[in-house]
């Protein structure tokens, strides 16, 4: 069932990966699979074996990083309709878990505990990354639709 997981960007050019929100000119546009930050977002790379950003040709690298741009916005857009206790979004090429390239776009809130709200996502606990209450699910529905709309919006 979570077959996907083991290889997110093969099943996303396979058209498996039910993360996927769009495709785009150098990665997928993805929904998180926590939701604990309503809005999180993750751009994976379109090409498989490539670990970081210096992988690919400098006009792919443009590509992915304008790519990032766009799906930031995108998450930017939706997230201030939805909460007016957005504050900000945070994009991060980090790498040191997952062995392929990717980026995270995080939607930050005024209504985060005090002593997470202005500092890394990755402080917060761990149980907050396997809850099941943010876990990826139906509920999430009309965010995915709404970040999927807005992406399109933003290539037109």
């Amino acid at each position: 069932m979570d077959d996907w997981k083991q290889d997110r960007i093969g099943s996303s050019l396979r058209g498996l990966n039910p993360t996927v929100l769009r495709r785009l000119n150098a990665g997928f546009a993805a929904i998180g699979d926590v939701q604990f930050l309503p809005g999180y977002c993750v751009l994976l790379v379109d090409t498989p074996n490539v670990e970081r950003l210096t992988n690919l040709p400098k006009r792919r690298r443009l590509e992915f990083l304008a790519d990032l741009e766009l799906l930031g916005e995108a998450v930017e857009r939706v997230c201030a309709r939805r909460d007016e206790g957005f504050r900000r979004v945070n994009l991060e090429i980090l790498g040191n878990t997952d062995p392929y390239l990717h980026a995270h776009v995080w939607p930050r809130y005024d209504w985060e505990p005090p002593e997470i709200v202005s500092r890394p996502v990755w402080l917060y606990p761990q149980e907050r990354w396997s809850d099941p209450k943010t876990v990826l699910g139906p509920e999430h529905d009309d965010l995915r639709s709404e970040l999927t709309a807005e992406i399109d919006l933003l290539r037109s």
